[in-house]
């Protein structure tokens, strides 16, 4: 069975077609710059990458360029050998906590929750509609960001103002990165061959989230009713005194949403640190001793460490905590230091094995003497997203 996983993005369209039950990948690729000026995108088949340039007016365009590559590779014969489309949806709301096979009303609820997610749940509509414009008999299936963080139960997920404000406005706690979350939680059950276990999930990238899973369900998650709460970020604030806003709009002159600009794109590791949100520009300036980019990144462990210990006691204790995404996978001294600090509670990283582990590779990173496994798992959204999408159309 021939499934595509697509994340579309407002000017971007990633793709991975795989071969299913047997998880195969045929080809992959990424479409750049749709609607703008200098468009092109990239295939991978066969260990070869290759970039083209190509007109990109609209999504639906690059469908059908992608629909031309599929077919003049062999990847297919024809297109009713795509049997199901997995969309990653950025926001479904409280209303999905499973993903779905895409209706006229599924798309309207997609819609409506734009507004929770105003960056990312037009663009996934764009890309529904162009794959279902291009491939009409395929199955269409969104599968839900938000979907896996649903099984919170209500004291998790309120936040403490007026409850009216949760029954009329949705103001509650989501998460996010749910298919990272899910396909992590689920691998590391495999790897300590346990069905019914605590796991802390460390989802790091430029973006980061940390989730609380126990018998493979969410109990806690770290981002909240946007993506800007939780641990510091590249370029995200995370937890912050929401006073804050009121009284920078006032010293500043300011406006809500040049404040909510600030807090998402120029705060985090950026922020603090002056140099860039990426990880590795900031690793450059510590070696020089560079004073900011060492204080950004103490803030940055310190809120990943304090979010562990704060699941480790809502969970009763821990099995495995896993780290994930750019920084958790290729990054061993940032995972050793929060292993580092977690020694209180046992934990002790085996610094050999850790820094071994990055650049795709998986495997555990604590001692032998450890109190809790710490595993580095390569997440695998696009995976998920077929897997997921393999269950649905059954």
């Amino acid at each position: 069975m021939k499934i595509l996983s697509v994340n579309a993005g407002s000017s971007s369209l990633k793709f991975q077609m795989y071969e299913m039950p047997s998880e195969e990948v045929l080809i992959s690729g990424t479409f750049e710059r749709i609607s703008l000026e200098n468009s092109f995108y990239t295939i991978k088949i066969n260990g070869e990458k290759i970039e083209k340039k190509a007109d990109l007016p609209n999504h639906e365009v690059a469908v059908q360029i992608l629909i031309k590559e599929l077919l003049d590779n062999k990847v297919i014969a024809s297109l009713d050998e795509i049997k199901g489309v997995g969309h990653r949806v950025v926001h479904g709301g409280s209303k999905y906590s499973n993903s779905v096979v895409i209706t006229e009303e599924v798309l309207e609820d997609i819609k409506n929750f734009s507004d929770l997610a105003p960056l990312h749940n037009p663009a996934n509509i764009m890309g529904i509609k162009a794959f279902m414009e291009v491939i009409p008999n395929a199955i269409e299936v969104a599968c839900f960001d938000t979907a896996f963080h649903q099984t919170m139960r209500e004291e998790r997920f309120l936040y403490s103002v007026p409850y009216e404000w949760y029954k009329e406005y949705g103001i509650r706690k989501y998460g996010f990165h749910g298919m990272s979350h899910k396909y992590v939680s689920d691998y590391a059950r495999e790897l300590i061959d346990k069905e019914f276990c605590n796991i802390i999930v460390c989802h790091l990238g430029n973006g980061g989230s940390i989730s609380a899973v126990r018998d493979g369900r969410c109990v806690d998650t770290t981002m909240g009713f946007t993506p800007n709460a939780g641990i510091v970020m590249g370029s995200r604030s995370g937890d912050i005194d929401y006073s804050i806003i009121p009284y920078m709009m006032k010293k500043t002159g300011k406006s809500i949403g040049e404040i909510d600009q600030e807090l998402n794109k120029n705060s985090g590791m950026l922020g603090i640190s002056g140099i860039s949100s990426d990880f590795r520009d900031i690793d450059a300036k510590i070696a020089e001793k560079h004073s900011r980019s060492i204080m950004a990144h103490y803030l940055y462990v310190n809120s990943i460490v304090g979010y562990i210990a704060k699941y480790y006691v809502e969970l009763g204790g821990v099995d495995a905590i896993c780290f994930t995404a750019g920084v958790g996978e290729n990054a061993p001294h940032v995972r050793r230091m929060i292993m580092d600090r977690l020694a209180c509670l046992g934990i002790k990283v085996d610094r050999a094995k850790n820094d071994e582990i990055r650049f795709g590779k998986e495997g555990i990173i604590s001692a032998e003497d450890s109190s809790v496994p710490c595993y580095v798992i390569p997440t695998n959204e696009e995976l998920e997203i077929a897997e997921e999408t393999m269950e649905v159309i059954k």
